[in-house]
Formats: structure tokens, sequence, C-alpha cells
């Protein structure tokens, strides 16, 4: 029976994963915050983890290296309702294996967990085509949310921007085009 960690903030989410998994035979654990994860992944060597970018308290991506250094075999990947190409890139970096947009179903989230190049084509597809000012400007403003470890705030005062302003930008994100 494989052994599965999901961290994940968002209860519903986390348990209809959790619930899914279990049928397909996992021994699933879930944390809510990366904490939890840890103490989790000092008791079981998890071969499978999932990890959301957005956490309540904190960002996900702080969580990848102590999760990669605890289960070094495991097979790490980051869901995100919040993609874009500089988070994509520092996740990768920091050790997760694979990087996938929500809404995702079990069988893509499986299917990522498996392969490391999952995520790389629909970044590959977003980099060939022009991105649009809209969409640059997104992408700017995740690679300094990055860089600030996802502290809206902060990130806000870096680019001189005011805190709402910054989050109104952030809940719309523009296409890829």
């Amino acid at each position: 029976m494989s052994t599965f960690l999901i961290l994940d903030d968002n209860l519903v989410f986390a348990e209809t994963l959790a619930r899914s998994l279990g049928r397909r035979g996992f021994a699933v654990t879930v944390a809510h915050d990366g904490r939890q994860a840890l103490a989790a992944a000092s008791q079981t060597a998890f071969e499978l983890v999932t990890i959301d970018l957005q956490l309540m308290q904190d960002s996900g991506l702080q969580w990848i290296a102590p999760l990669r250094q605890a289960l070094p075999q495991a097979r790490l990947l980051v869901l995100t309702a919040y993609a874009s190409i500089a988070t994509t890139v520092q996740a990768i970096k920091l050790g997760a294996d694979n990087y996938l947009a929500k809404p995702a179903n079990l069988d893509s989230i499986l299917l990522a967990l498996q392969h490391d190049s999952a995520a790389a084509a629909p970044v590959a597809t977003m980099v060939a085509a022009p991105l649009s000012v809209d969409r640059l400007q997104w992408e700017h403003i995740q690679y300094v949310l990055a860089q600030h470890q996802g502290n809206v705030s902060s990130t806000a005062r870096a680019l001189n921007m005011h805190r709402r302003t910054l989050q109104r930008r952030l809940a719309k994100k523009p296409a890829a085009k």
C-alpha cells in the first residue's frame, strides 16, 4: 500500500482528495499546515506528497525543502489555484518534482506525481506565445510575491502598491494570451 501525504489548508479539498485516494488503495495522511506535515513525515516515510502553494498562514513553497529533506525518496507535487511561471520555477528549484494548477482531478494528480514533465508542457506553451501586458504584470507580481515568501503586505510595499489593490490583482488571473 502506497503512502500519501496531503498538505492543504482547504478542509473540503483535502478530505475529498484523501477519500478518493483511500478508495484507490492509498494510506493517506492529511496535514493542514507545514508543521503538521513535517511531524507526519518524521513518523512515516511517505512515497507521494501534495503541497498546496497558498496555505492559510504561509506559503507552501517554504515547506518544500524541509519535506524534501525529511522524505528524500518521495515524489513532491505542488498544487495551486494561482499558477505562474515564477512559482513553478521556484517550486522545482526548491525540490518539488512537479507543479499542477487547480482545479485538478485525482487522475491528473496521480499522473503529475508519476512524471516530471507534466507541468513543463503548459509552461512551455505559455512561454511560446506572446503574453498579454496584463499577464506579464501578473507574472511579475507572482515573482515578487514568491521573493517575499507569499507575504502580500511586504510584496505590496516592494511594488509600491496598496495592499488591497494587490489583492484584487492577485484574485484576477489573466489568460495566458
